[in-house]
């Protein structure tokens, strides 16, 4: 599943496409060869991953949670 850019679609991401989405953006934005649009609308779509990697993280530890810990 991927978007209008190329990259992953965070709804119907794992967690670890999240972050290997996350890291490749980083890496784009880090090469220095964007201008500073393109940076921008990386540094937004890194803000999107990374909260949505977060939610996915804290439903994983509730679950496990659940798992282990049951009422």
């Amino acid at each position: 599943m991927t978007d209008d850019d190329g990259g992953l679609q965070p709804a119907g991401a794992t967690f670890e496409q999240l972050v290997d989405e996350l890291e490749a953006t980083i890496a784009r934005m880090s090469s220095g060869s964007l201008g500073i649009e393109e940076v921008t609308d990386l540094y937004e779509r890194a803000g999107r991953l990374h909260a949505q990697a977060t939610e996915r993280l804290a439903a994983i530890s509730a679950r496990i949670d659940a798992l282990t810990n049951p009422t």
